[in-house]
């Protein structure tokens, strides 16, 4: 019942939200508005921004959970209709978009510390410099904390498994304290 009031809450953060009505975006993609926010930039804590994400890394997501390779009760619904046309083409209008930031302060000494596991843990050699993804790999700088919290606990835990083992690998490596410092290190990057 919680998905269904949640899923019912974001068509009616659609249906009233300006940005529904943009003549670039794709049709199918209006009703991500309703978690993802206007433009992919997220307001809800867990839920990530995809604004200014790779088009390739948000079609292999939406992809994936059309095949069931990666679960969620809001999203696999909302996938389920789309065609590869559709997935590329909300892929490409999310990458074009700006993301803005969260107004996200980081903790400057956990930022510091989560810097240093990033370097040790060797997170540049996917994500890239200043953590903007490239491919397959996706943008996390400036998520949301709790986003990128979850998701690393998700990864460490293998309830998220759609990654080919790099990341619940490097997961597996890093203590709640860790991923607690990678997180405000991440999310403090614009």
């Amino acid at each position: 019942m919680k998905n269904l009031s949640t899923l019912l809450i974001s068509l009616l953060a659609w249906l009233c939200s300006p940005a529904w009505s943009q003549a670039d975006m794709p049709a199918k993609a209006g009703v991500c508005i309703g978690c993802h926010g206007p433009n992919g930039n997220s307001t809800m804590p867990g839920v990530p921004s995809l604004a200014a994400q790779n088009s390739r890394y948000i079609y292999l997501q939406l992809r994936d959970y059309q095949e069931g390779r990666r679960q969620n009760d809001l999203m696999t619904p909302m996938v389920a209709g789309l065609s590869k046309d559709d997935m590329r083409e909300i892929g490409n209008y999310y990458a074009k978009q700006k993301l803005t930031s969260k107004g996200f302060k980081p903790d400057a000494d956990k930022a510091k510390l989560g810097k240093a596991k990033a370097d040790e843990t060797l997170c540049a050699m996917c994500h890239l410099g200043e953590f903007v993804g490239q491919n397959d790999v996706p943008k996390v700088a400036g998520q949301n904390f709790d986003y990128v919290v979850k998701t690393m606990h998700d990864f460490k835990a293998k309830t998220r498994t759609n990654d080919a083992g790099n990341m619940t690998s490097v997961a597996s490596t890093l203590s709640d304290t860790d991923i607690e410092n990678l997180a405000h290190y991440i999310s403090g990057l614009n």
